[in-house]
């Protein structure tokens, strides 16, 4: 089965270890995770992982899988590239005098839909949302001015369907509180 991207989201009470044993499942199955996010959810006292691989879809269904038998793990499931709304943030630090040598770098910011988060004595801080390949365009771009640090997060996504997994979540714990 040829590889393709895929988003794996996998709602969670927050408990300590949870991650290790995830990401130990991926391990496993030799699968490399490519980016992985945690937050907190629109619902009280649930975390949600927000993991981004490249493979076949048989496998991502076994990790599904295997991560839906965490005990804490409420509901796991996947998406296609075409089934999610994502993002992902980078930051840009670049030396203050390339903000010196003319306009070139404010063209390029506003060029990329990006701002300039903060502006100091020694440094600016330029930050850019989008997809990967818009994060990567920009860093191509400020390269000759210098960047001293750059930093980019993990995908955060949100499934194209009206009612998510999210949902199916609410579900088991309305199930779980009546018992």
């Amino acid at each position: 089965m040829a590889k393709q991207e895929f988003t794996i989201t996998a709602y969670t009470e927050n408990h300590v270890g949870l991650l290790h044993r995830i990401t130990i499942i991926f391990t496993k199955r030799k699968i490399n995770i490519e980016s992985l996010t945690t937050s907190e959810t629109e619902m009280d006292g649930i975390h949600r992982f927000t993991i981004a691989v490249t493979e076949s879809e048989e496998k991502v269904a076994k990790v599904v899988k295997q991560i839906e038998k965490q005990v804490e793990v409420l509901k796991a499931g996947y998406y296609k590239k075409k089934e999610v709304v994502q993002q992902e943030l980078a930051l840009y630090k670049i030396p203050t005098e390339s903000l010196t040598d003319g306009l070139e770098v404010e063209r390029i910011v506003r060029e990329h839909n990006a701002r300039f988060l903060t502006i100091e004595k020694n440094f600016v801080v330029i930050e850019k949302a989008g997809y990967r390949r818009e994060t990567k365009a920009l860093f191509d771009e400020l390269v000759p001015y210098g960047i001293t640090e750059f930093v980019r997060s993990g995908r955060i996504a949100v499934s194209r369907q009206e009612f998510s997994i999210g949902k199916e979540v609410e579900e088991v714990l309305a199930k779980e509180s009546i018992q």
